[in-house]
């Protein structure tokens, strides 16, 4: 069994230590109050077992609560009350100390909680490191100074997350959908050079690729751009292509026919997108941002984004070669192919792709084979999302997310807001999405709430107000952090085109008001709370009406506080990679063991149904279709499937499925490999002393550091790997197919 110190270090879990310290307080008591040696032994036996059952690797402070416990259980106060004193003399004297020593155990990668908090994060890189570092001290300056005390008690105690608050001290924001079309077009400027509109396709995607890695170094969240942005310099590469291969057969004297030239325009064509693609595709995952990892980026590709049929096929060509690409992959170290986690896929399922016959059914075929080896790309159904998703003139629109699942609210102008941000595309009259943000996220904890009413339906509903009041002054803290910043806090972002083209030294205030951007309001086990609630889980009908409520409710708040402030704040399903363990080992401190609620070392991501509930593929996709539409701030659903690669025709159904029934949705599958035998399969997870680890079934390496594992954490793919909490949810995962 292991313990994490205060560090955030591991260690083996000692009860002579615990003996020591009761010893310790026990000489400092009256004789008459102390206890005797097999009393001792008893408190520390009875505190080593309540730590094997807790559910969690536990800290040293909560094994100091357990040892306080056993003292007054003993109904020794004296010995306790000279424990407590020593333990609050210790602290005071440790607290000045305790980013410094934060940041000294994750230099010398000794801290288990920072190592495996983000899933695309080598903690042992020193450009990591260095923006650990520069967190804890954001962290330390957050909590101490920027935020009400009452956010920061509930932020400790796991009643809500604070998210990202390790950059919360600069004036930055969450995520957005990049304007790419408007800095191709009409130019930009990156680390103060002037890049004019390019020439040819494969200048547009390395112009694209500085763009990517610039925005990802201003920003703590995902970005996202569109393919479609792209496609129009396919064109424009065409016709260079064939002024040169005319240019080229009169310099020899040979007089091709129009059939010849355009075959050879046409091959050269397609080696270029094939470069271009291949550019965007191996820059992006050898890219490394101010924040030491690649860019989280996401790409659209979007058949009807295109403005006309010459562009639309274009567009085809690119989206080819990019399925094509990225079902080949990447090559490891040892230079095998592998899964790389970026940049995420996303491809729209329309009308004239998702069927037998329809013109652009090939490319859907290549999709589902690169989803079955590669998990991505991820699927959006324009059908469903046009009729989710309606602007200010009453159209649907379809739209791509930010980072893995965060959607902004449609344009509820109708205009593109006047173009506030003095985009250089602006249409008036159509609506606008790209070049719009997210301000930040703070999410409730439902299981918590939940137990906190003891099971009383009345004081559940007050509770959750009063939770819900939390994180709207929460939110309030993200918003007012950005009120004030000035455009020249991140110039590629709101001056060369990213997201606006202000002035320098004008301020972003606009841009946080009207629905231009969001701010969302997440959310975390829903299955839990209800489960807590009604002895159901919410897919049975005794609870499924109960669990919309509450989806409903959380709407009808953020639409109160929306109507007040003229802020769109949403309702995002969060994907809580590394927060789910700390949630679920908050509850536990906090509420025991309770059999199907806390049992665990995680809880459920957003509404999904749990991960070990046996459900079928297309009942659970019909089922999480009703609470995508109630988290319009952010939702994805997943199914989990075992190796499809010869069995194309079933991921086919299931995207059709998908089109047909649900907004967004994944297919996760396994693609891991051993470096050491040369396994490729499945990697295996294993128990050894309470702690999971990874496991190569061939030849039982467990060295991480030789292993290429990939898996979908929580809307996109994490390579690094991750906590306990959500290792075990990995490992608890049932298929679907």
């Amino acid at each position: 069994m292991k313990i994490i110190k205060r560090n955030g270090s591991e260690a083996v879990f000692d009860t002579g230590k615990i003996v020591n310290a009761i010893t310790g307080a026990n000489a400092e008591a009256p004789e008459e109050d102390r206890l005797t040696e097999r009393e001792i032994q008893f408190a520390a036996l009875n505190v080593e077992d309540q730590c094997a059952g807790s559910g969690h690797t536990v800290t040293v402070e909560e094994v100091q609560d357990l040892v306080e416990d056993q003292l007054m259980a003993l109904d020794h106060f004296e010995v306790a009350r000279r424990y407590i004193i020593y333990r609050y003399l210790q602290n005071q004297r440790r607290h000045k100390n305790t980013t410094d020593d934060k940041i000294l155990s994750l230099i010398e990668s000794n801290n288990e909680e920072v190592k495996q908090e983000n899933s695309n994060k080598n903690p042992t890189v020193v450009s990591v490191q260095r923006d650990y570092m520069a967190g804890e001290v954001s962290k330390d300056l957050t909590m101490r100074e920027l935020l009400p005390e009452d956010v920061v008690e509930a932020h400790n105690a796991g009643i809500i997350h604070f998210h990202d608050s390790d950059y919360f001290a600069q004036h930055m924001h969450n995520c957005d959908l990049v304007n790419l079309d408007d800095m191709l077009q009409n130019g930009t400027v990156i680390s103060g050079t002037l890049i004019e509109r390019p020439h040819s396709f494969s200048t547009a995607c390395n112009i694209a690729t500085q763009i990517i890695a610039q925005v990802a170094s201003c920003q703590y969240g995902g970005q996202s751009i569109s393919l479609t942005h792209l496609a129009p310099f396919v064109d424009v590469s065409r016709k260079k292509i064939r002024r040169s291969v005319y240019a080229e057969m009169e310099a020899i004297g040979y007089q091709a026919s129009p059939d010849q030239i355009a075959t050879m325009v046409e091959k050269r064509l397609r080696e270029e997108v094939a470069r271009g693609v291949q550019t965007i595709q191996y820059q992006v995952v050898t890219l490394m941002t101010t924040n030491g990892q690649a860019p989280f980026i996401t790409v659209l590709m979007y058949l009807n984004e295109a403005r006309n049929e010459q562009e639309k096929a274009d567009l085809a060509l690119i989206i080819e070669e990019m399925l094509k690409q990225r079902h080949q992959g990447v090559k490891n170290e040892k230079g095998v192919w592998i899964t790389p986690a970026f940049p995420k896929l996303i491809y729209v399922l329309e009308e004239d792709n998702v069927r037998e016959g329809s013109p652009y059914f090939y490319l859907t075929k290549m999709a589902a084979k690169c989803t079955a080896k590669r998990m991505v790309p991820d699927y959006i159904s324009e059908k469903m999302m046009l009729k989710l998703k309606k602007n200010g003139n009453g159209d649907g629109d379809c739209y791509t997310c930010m980072g893995c699942r965060s959607f902004l609210t449609p344009d509820r102008s109708g205009n593109g807001y006047n173009n506030v941000a003095r985009a250089g595309n602006y249409e008036p009259g159509k609506p606008k999405y790209y070049g719009r943000f997210n301000q930040g996220v703070v999410t409730i904890n439902l299981p918590d709430v939940a137990l906190s009413s003891g099971r009383n339906m009345d004081k559940f509903w007050t509770v959750f107000d009063e939770r819900l009041d939390l994180c709207h002054r929460a939110l309030r803290a993200r918003h007012e952090r950005l009120l004030g910043t000035l455009s020249d806090a991140a110039p590629i972002l709101w001056q060369h085109g990213a997201l606006a083209r202000l002035n320098k030294g004008e301020a972003i205030d606009p841009l946080l008001y009207g629905g231009y951007s969001t701010i969302s309001l997440g959310y975390a086990g829903l299955y839990e709370c209800v489960k807590y609630m009604t002895g159901y889980s919410h897919t049975d009908p005794h609870a499924t009406e109960f669990a919309l409520s509450i989806m409903q409710h959380m709407n009808d708040r953020c639409a109160e506080w929306k109507a007040i402030e003229d802020i769109d704040y949403s309702i995002y399903g969060t994907p809580i990679e590394s927060v789910t363990y700390k949630f679920a080992k908050c509850l536990q401190r906090r509420f025991g063991i309770v059999p199907g609620v806390t049992d665990k070392g995680y809880i459920t991501n957003s509404y999904h149904v749990h991960v070990t509930e046996e459900i079928d593929a297309f009942t659970k996709l019909q089922f999480e279709s009703t609470f995508q539409h109630l988290s319009p701030g952010g939702a994805i659903s997943y199914v989990e499937v075992p190796d499809m690669q010869d069995n194309l025709e079933a991921v086919i159904r299931v995207m059709q499925f998908i089109y047909d029934h649900i907004m967004y949705a994944e297919l996760n599958t396994k693609s891991d490999y051993c470096q050491v035998c040369g396994f490729d399969g499945q990697i295996d997870i294993v128990e050894d002393d309470g702690k999971l680890e990874w496991e190569c079934p061939h030849c039982g390496n467990r060295d991480q550091s030789k292993m290429n594992v990939a898996r979908r954490t929580c809307g996109y793919i994490g390579t690094q790997f991750w906590n306990q909490g959500r290792t075990e949810e990995i490992r608890d995962r049932v298929l679907h197919l």
